[in-house]
């Protein structure tokens, strides 16, 4: 009768570390989960549409390179939002946060977001009025 003789350089077989299977985990905490901190991801948009009851569409408006000519072009995308207390109305701008979901196409909570403020409406733009600066308007002379 022939015995073969095995040599394989394996850590199991001569009593090498073990890797633990997940290696989050560590070997003594084999019941208990971590948990993850996984960042909320969080859109800003225009509510399009309030029409259904504790639902709003939002739309999101992204910059993003042209695929062929490295131009950045706007991209939209609607989003459906949960608004529990139906308070947003077509206009507003509302902030999306990541929820679990809550049907199948609503997985964002639509939390009230502060106005954009545009460059023309500030009020350091209208201090820069000609009237401001005291300067004669043609059509006042």
């Amino acid at each position: 009768m022939v015995i073969l003789s095995l040599s394989l350089a394996n850590p199991f077989l001569h009593g090498g570390a073990v890797r633990s299977a997940s290696p989050s985990l560590p070997s003594s905490s084999f019941g208990q989960r971590s948990l993850e901190i996984k960042a909320m991801r969080s859109l800003q948009g225009k509510v399009v549409c309030s029409t259904n009851e504790k639902t709003v569409a939002v739309e999101v408006v992204r910059l993003a390179p042209h695929p062929k000519y490295k131009r950045r072009v706007k991209k939209k995308k609607t989003y459906q939002a949960h608004d529990p207390l139906n308070q947003f109305q077509v206009g507003d701008f509302v902030r999306l946060e990541k929820h679990r979901p809550i049907s199948k196409t609503k997985t964002f909570w639509a939390i009230p977001a502060g106005r954009k403020t545009n460059v023309e409406a500030s009020p350091e733009a209208e201090a820069d009025s000609p009237q401001e600066l005291s300067i004669p308007l043609e059509s006042e002379s």
